[in-house]
C-alpha cells in the first residue's frame, strides 16, 4: 500500500545534475503530473520505492521481465557471468549459444547481430536495407517508434507524442527527406509513398506498442509483404518490444508473415542493456565484416547481457504455456477495467496480445495514431495519479503498453481491478 512520501526532494537533487532529472524523457512524468518515485528494489510482481512504497508493476522494466523481478535463474546466469568478467570486447560462446537459440525459432531468418539497445538495432537494420538495396529512401507509421536515431524522429509515438512534439530540433532536413510517412492500418497511404519515393525498406512494429497497444491488422501486413516484393524494398518487423512478447515467436506466431529483417530487444536481454537484428543470409551478408555496410559496437555481445537472455530464452522455449496464462491474465484485468468503465459511463477499448495490453479512454477501438490520439490523456493522467496512490504502477503515459508478468496471480489481478472500481469516480 502507498505511504505517505517522507524523503522528499530526491527528485529536485536529481534535476541539478541530470537532465530533467531522468534519463529517458517519459519517467519525469510530465505527461500524468506529479513526481516519479525513485526505485530501490524488485521482487516477482512489485517494486519498491526509496520511501518504503509497495506497488504492483504493470511495467516490468517496459517489457523484459516475463518472469518478473529478481527472477532466480536469470539472477544466477548473471552473477556467474560477472564472475568470469563482464566484458572483453572479444568473442564468447554465450553470445553464439544465444543466436543459435533465437534463429532456431524463426525458419526465415538465418544470421543474427547483437547491439545494445532496440534504437542501435533498428537503426542499423536500415542502414542494412539501404545498403542491400541501393536505395536511399524509407517507409514508416505514424505512432511506430523505433527509436531516437534522426531520419526515424520525423512523426513519432511513445515518448515523443507524449511530449506533442512531431519531430525533434537537432534532426536535419537533409536526413528526414528520405523518410516517408504512412498511416498504419492503411495500405492505401503506403501505396502513396512508394509512387512518391525510391524506397529501399519499409520499417514498421507489426504490434504497435508505442500508441499504448495498437495491433496490426494481417490483411494489411500481408499486403505489405506483397507491395515490397514488387518493389523490391526490404521488410523490417520491429519487435524490440513484441519480440518472445505477444508471443514465443512474436508477430510470426500470429500472423505468419516473413519479414526480411527482424529486430529484437527487451525479452532477449532478460533485463540488460540488449539488441539485436537478424535476416536472411543474402541480406545479412552485406553486413561488415563479410559485406561492406559497417556496423560495430564494443559492447555488443556483452557476455553479462547474453547470459541474462539465453536463460530466459531458454525458459520460454520450455514452458511456451505461459503465454495463454498471461493473455488470460491480461484478459481478465482488461476486462474488469471495461466493465467497471461502462457501469460509470467511460468511454473505454482495449487490447491484449499475449502478455502485452494497452487501453484507450476513446469511444472506439483506434486503429491508427490519428484514433489513438482522439483518446482522452486527461483522464488517464487521473487514472495513472490514483492508481499509484493505490499502489499500482502503470505506465507514465497513455501512449504505452502494459505487461504482465509470470508472478502475477488472480488476487494481483483482482485487487487491481476492484482499485480502479474505487479510484473510478475520480477519473
Amino acid at each position: 500500500m502507498y505511504q505517505k512520501r517522507v524523503k522528499m526532494g530526491i527528485f529536485n537533487e536529481a534535476q541539478k545534475y541530470i537532465v530533467g532529472g531522468v534519463n529517458s524523457p517519459v519517467r519525469a512524468f510530465k505527461s500524468v503530473g506529479g513526481e516519479p518515485p525513485f526505485i530501490e528494489k524488485g521482487e516477482g510482481a512489485y517494486i519498491f520505492d526509496i520511501e518504503g512504497n509497495k506497488y504492483l508493476d504493470y511495467i516490468q522494466s517496459w517489457g523484459p521481465l516475463i518472469f518478473g523481478h529478481c527472477d532466480k535463474d536469470t539472477q544466477n546466469a548473471i552473477i556467474e557471468a560477472v564472475k568470469k568478467g563482464v566484458s572483453f570486447g572479444a568473442p564468447t560462446k554465450v553470445e553464439v549459444e544465444l543466436a543459435k537459440e533465437v534463429l532456431e525459432l524463426f525458419p526465415h531468418l538465418n544470421l543474427i547481430r547483437f547491439v545494445n539497445s532496440g534504437t542501435e538495432a533498428t537503426m542499423s537494420a536500415i542502414r542494412l536495407a539501404r545498403g542491400y538495396t541501393g536505395k536511399d529512401d524509407i517507409i514508416k507509421f505514424e505512432g511506430c517508434y523505433h527509436g531516437h536515431s534522426d531520419s526515424l524522429l520525423v512523426s513519432a509515438g511513445s515518448g515523443a507524442a507524449t511530449f506533442g512534439v512531431p519531430s525533434s530540433p537537432g534532426v536535419p532536413a537533409d536526413f528526414t527527406k528520405h523518410t516517408l510517412l504512412a498511416k498504419y492500418n492503411d495500405i492505401e497511404s503506403v501505396k502513396k509513398c512508394f509512387e512518391n519515393g525510391d524506397v529501399g525498406c519499409v520499417i514498421i512494429e507489426p504490434i504497435a506498442g508505442n500508441m499504448s497497444l495498437v495491433p496490426g491488422e494481417k490483411e494489411f501486413l500481408g499486403e505489405l509483404r506483397e507491395i515490397c516484393n514488387h518493389y523490391g524494398a526490404v521488410l523490417i518487423f520491429d519487435e524490440v518490444m513484441s519480440g518472445f512478447r505477444a508471443s514465443l515467436r512474436g508477430s510470426f506466431d500470429i500472423y505468419g508473415i516473413k519479414a526480411d529483417i527482424v529486430t529484437f530487444g527487451k525479452v532477449i536481454g532478460g533485463g540488460m542493456p540488449v539488441g539485436a537484428f537478424a535476416g536472411k543470409k543474402e541480406i545479412m551478408e552485406k553486413l561488415s565484416p563479410v559485406g561492406p555496410v559497417y556496423q560495430a559496437g564494443t559492447l555488443s555481445g556483452n557476455p553479462v547481457a547474453m547470459s541474462a537472455g539465453l536463460t530466459v530464452i531458454k525458459k520460454l522455449k520450455e514452458n511456451p504455456e505461459i503465454y495463454k496464462e498471461l493473455e488470460d491474465k491480461a484478459k481478465k484485468l482488461m476486462e474488469g477495467f471495461s466493465e467497471i468503465s461502462k457501469e460509470n459511463n467511460i468511454d473505454f477499448n482495449y487490447n491484449v496480445i499475449g502478455s502485452m495490453f494497452g487501453f484507450f479512454f476513446n469511444k472506439k477501438l483506434p486503429k491508427n495514431f490519428d484514433e489513438v490520439n482522439e483518446s482522452d490523456t486527461k483522464r488517464y493522467a487521473k487514472f495513472h495519479n490514483n492508481m499509484l496512490k493505490s499502489g499500482f504502477y502503470f505506465a507514465p503515459s497513455a501512449y504505452e503498453t502494459g505487461f504482465i508478468c509470470t508472478p502475477m496471480n488472480e488476487k494481483d489481478i483482482e485487487n487491481t481491478i476492484t482499485t480502479y472500481s474505487k479510484i473510478v469516480k475520480e477519473i
